[in-house]
């Protein structure tokens, strides 16, 4: 029987950065840390900042390259742990050259203002190599997936993959807000062009990638962040900077 726990593999912005802080106390979830954390009080706002942020928060501040996922039959979290690594191992860094924040389907992201085919790859990679630790979705998975009116390829993508929005469905972005109403969305993208200029106007570093796991409550907290190592000399298979919750 699979473990009723999901996993999931995401690119988070790197601990203690500017923008990883300013992801955390926006959403008011702390995914490196593991809990809540106060919101800023932004009074000029429409709806409070727990009102729009409730949808994306329980999955921290991130992009997703690997959907979660329940653990297939005699796969464990140290073997999928040690898959992580050895993937990452094998992958490239490299930098997003230019992000923005964007307003995809009603809710405000942040994601590259061209495409990034190292990105892309690395999610694609993501997907299939490590896919042998995924136990089959259920029933109710398929339902919930399928309220969006996927497309005939999303929905082969979810039936082989468990997930619709693969290799040319996939398109990087950290999410910062649910659906917003057209005026709402307005004030709201205001407010975060104001936050986040200076973060903004740098390249986006991507050099690690993160394994979390969903904890009671069903909130996603990182466990290991795994160094992407092809090409860096000196480095070697195995290397991570861990988190503060696996064991």
């Amino acid at each position: 029987m699979a473990s009723s726990s999901r996993y999931a593999i995401y690119y988070a912005p790197e601990s203690g950065s500017e923008l990883a802080d300013f992801g955390a106390k926006w959403l008011g979830w702390d995914a490196e840390a593991g809990q809540y954390v106060p919101h800023p009080d932004y009074g000029d706002l429409p709806l409070s900042l727990s009102e729009i942020t409730v949808r994306p928060r329980k999955y921290g501040f991130h992009s997703t390259l690997k959907a979660p996922f329940r653990l297939a039959h005699g796969k464990t979290v140290a073997d999928l742990n040690e898959a992580v690594g050895e993937f990452a191992y094998q992958q490239p860094p490299f930098e997003i050259d230019r992000v923005s924040l964007q307003s995809i389907g009603g809710f405000l992201a942040i994601a590259p203002v061209s495409d990034c085919s190292e990105m892309a790859e690395l999610a694609g990679n993501c997907v299939r190599d490590l896919d042998e630790f995924r136990a089959p979705l259920f029933e109710a998975d398929f339902a919930r997936r399928r309220t969006a009116k996927l497309s005939a390829i999303q929905e082969d993508y979810l039936q082989k993959w468990g997930y619709p929005y693969v290799f040319d469905e996939f398109r990087f972005h950290m999410t910062l807000t649910g659906k917003l109403p057209p005026e709402v969305g307005k004030q709201v993208l205001a407010r975060l062009e104001s936050e986040l200029s200076v973060p903004l106007s740098r390249p986006l570093a991507v050099r690690e990638i993160c394994l979390l796991r969903e904890n009671s409550d069903g909130n996603f907290y990182i466990l290991k962040r795994h160094s992407l190592q092809a090409g860096r000399p000196g480095m070697h298979s195995g290397f991570f900077r861990e988190a503060r919750h696996f064991g």
